[in-house]
């Protein structure tokens, strides 16, 4: 061990290292590395070494062949206040003069090859390149498990036991082929060697140095990069703790520009309220040394904690960086506009529940399943809190195999024996034949397939934010159109369901109830005798001018980033404008990257280079693929 820390040498941080100060407000510095002797001159201190674990100094010749019990030799010294006169008094001491002529001796015998004992240093250069060799291997398994997220151990930490995990399966499968491995395995068995490196700490510990190496490569692109995103997202793991995961991206320049997401972690968090978000991202950056001046957007989902306009996430960061740009997820957003249309009617809600509750009918039981799977071809499926695609299989399931689904239905009444299910099983076969639900849900069905479709796009890796808001103004226009002969068209397409199944397409007239007058004056409702123009009132006109509004509403933010960065998004639109023109959206563009005196670009150098450009490609490019 002291032959090699002797070949490594003392460990110093590098020049970028912060050092922590201690309650004085005093640090460790780089000064410290250096001798100051009375004519002026600087003596390089190569004993001294810091650890950045104990933040504290040792004297690495000393603790290497010292026997004596010394606070600079065993426990470290971090008592900044009056360091200089240890040092001092430590390197005019003679034992450090005496371990210092050693360390100096040992060091230059190894250098050349010209230590006391050659043939101990030949059978130590071998072992030590073994144990390498070994590592290596095991590094190697590490990264293997950890790049497909497996599982290391399992319930025994004993070789060639069947379930002793992946990480010893994978040293006992190496072992088979590769000679290096296979000679460890045997001298692990054999009584050899005690230090076999394969334990449940080594594991975590190879992890720790995997993670750890590969946050250094991160956070060294992300700095060469200089600008940077940033991406979050909470959820709660399988014990209940609040994680959140956090993505930095940014746009590589070192040959070909690439857009590159990288993850992070997940960090524990005791409250997902702004204040408390906004502390956690900017202390794990400030411990990255990531500077959050340099970041330029921040993604985050539409929920009120992160859009909030004063207290949100996004608000609070915009107040410590106004050039960290707020993008709403595209795809949460649509979700959450989705969400708010299914909240927004009595029907909408009533036609939901019996879809889960159909699925959660035929789920119960193996013979229930099979009596569906005999008459439908396309199953319902399970249902997603935050993915309303889920909801878009199971009613499309239903829109197209109605008359197969109560079918199902009326079987499994007959088939099963418990009377509960027999009466659920007869409720959901009338429900599934009323009018009401057949109109319900072909009209979901067609906003759900309006939405999705957009949905899926918005979720692509090439999507830029001009297509995405083209996007979302279509499928507004869409759902607008949809307004107008919709409703009729559900009627149409319902009508002919229920002839499929020989049951009348009428409306069961609901018992309509007055709301209480509170005062004398109030004229009484007048109830609306006609349950079709009802339907149509209180539930079709409610849910698509609910989606409609919310799509306003949710997508406010996308449209107003568009606004600011539009110039930068169609070069091809950018170089037919006029000069003013031009120059008042490159002006834009840079009062958006401005913060007190500081900005990213040039408006006018900006506007002069589109001037300048070239020719543009005929094809539709992407502002990416152009650059």
């Amino acid at each position: 061990m002291r032959t090699e820390l002797v070949r490594r040498g003392p460990f110093k941080p590098g020049l970028d290292f912060s050092f922590p100060k201690d309650k004085s407000r005093r640090a460790f510095h780089s000064g410290l590395l250096q001798r100051k002797l009375s004519n002026g001159e600087k003596i390089h201190r190569s004993w001294l070494t810091y650890s950045i674990k104990n933040n504290a100094v040792y004297c690495f010749c000393c603790k290497l062949f010292s026997t004596k019990y010394n606070k600079i030799i065993k426990e470290g010294v971090n008592d900044w206040s009056n360091i200089n006169a240890i040092l001092k008094h430590h390197e005019s001491s003679p034992e450090h003069t005496q371990n210092m002529i050693k360390w100096r001796e040992l060091d230059l015998r190894l250098s050349q090859g010209q230590t006391l004992d050659q043939i101990q240093m030949t059978i130590y250069e071998a072992e030590r390149k073994r144990w390498r060799d070994v590592l290596t291997r095991l590094i190697s398994i590490t990264q293997s498990l950890a790049e497909r997220n497996l599982a290391f151990r399992g319930s025994s930490e004993k070789l060639f036991q069947p379930d002793n995990g992946n990480f010893l399966k994978e040293v006992e499968l190496l072992a088979k082929f590769d000679p290096i491995m296979e000679n460890h395995l045997s001298k692990i068995k054999d009584g050899q060697t005690h230090a076999h490196y394969l334990g449940q700490h080594t594991q975590n510990e190879l992890i720790q140095i995997v993670s750890g190496k590969i946050l250094e490569a991160i956070v060294t692109q992300i700095r060469d990069s200089k600008y940077f995103s940033i991406i979050l997202d909470c959820t709660p793991d399988i014990s209940h703790q609040e994680q959140m995961s956090i993505i930095l991206r940014s746009v590589a320049l070192r040959g070909k520009p690439e857009t590159k997401e990288h993850f992070l972690g997940f960090v524990n968090v005791e409250a997902t309220t702004g204040l408390n978000l906004s502390t956690v991202i900017l202390n794990k950056l400030n411990e990255l040394k990531i500077s959050f001046e340099d970041c330029r957007g921040q993604a985050f989902d539409n929920g009120a904690n992160m859009k909030g306009k004063n207290q949100g996430l996004q608000a609070r960061l915009l107040r410590r960086n106004p050039r960290a740009v707020f993008v709403p997820c595209g795809a949460h957003t649509l979700n959450l506009v989705i969400a708010d249309a299914a909240k927004s009617s009595k029907d909408a809600v009533g036609f939901f529940g019996h879809v889960q509750k159909l699925f959660t009918f035929f789920s119960a039981g193996t013979q229930r399943w099979s009596v569906l799977k005999k008459h439908v071809k396309i199953t319902m499926k399970s249902w997603s809190d935050t993915r309303w695609e889920s909801r878009l299989k199971s009613v499309h399931a239903i829109r197209h195999q109605a008359s197969e689904v109560r079918e199902a239905l009326l079987e499994a009444r007959q088939t099963i024996n418990d009377p509960v299910a027999k009466v659920e099983a007869q409720a959901l076969a009338e429900e599934v034949g009323s009018y009401r639900f057949l109109i319900c849900c072909v009209v979901w069905c067609e906003i759900l397939t309006i939405t999705n479709i957009v949905n899926k796009l918005l979720q692509s890796a090439s999507m830029q934010l001009d297509i995405a808001v083209n996007l979302i103004s279509n499928a507004k226009a869409s759902l607008t159109t949809y307004r107008d002969t919709g409703f009729s068209e559900a009627q149409t397409t319902a009508t002919s369901i229920c002839e499929v199944m020989n049951v009348e397409a009428v409306l069961k007239e609901k018992r309509l109830r007055n709301s209480k007058r509170h005062f004398s004056y109030e004229a009484p409702d007048e109830p609306m005798t006609d349950a079709l123009k009802n339907l149509e009132v209180n539930f079709f006109n409610i849910v698509v001018d609910s989606a409609v509004t919310s799509m306003d509403e949710r997508f406010e933010t996308l449209n107003q980033v568009k606004s600011k960065y539009g110039v930068l998004l169609n070069f091809s639109t950018a170089s037919q404008m006029s000069s003013e023109s031009l120059k008042a959206h490159c002006m834009e563009v840079q009062n958006t990257l401005t913060f007190r005196d500081d900005y990213d670009i040039s408006g006018m150098d900006l506007a002069h280079e589109i001037q300048n450009l070239p020719d543009l490609p005929s094809d539709k490019m992407t502002a990416f693929e152009l650059l």
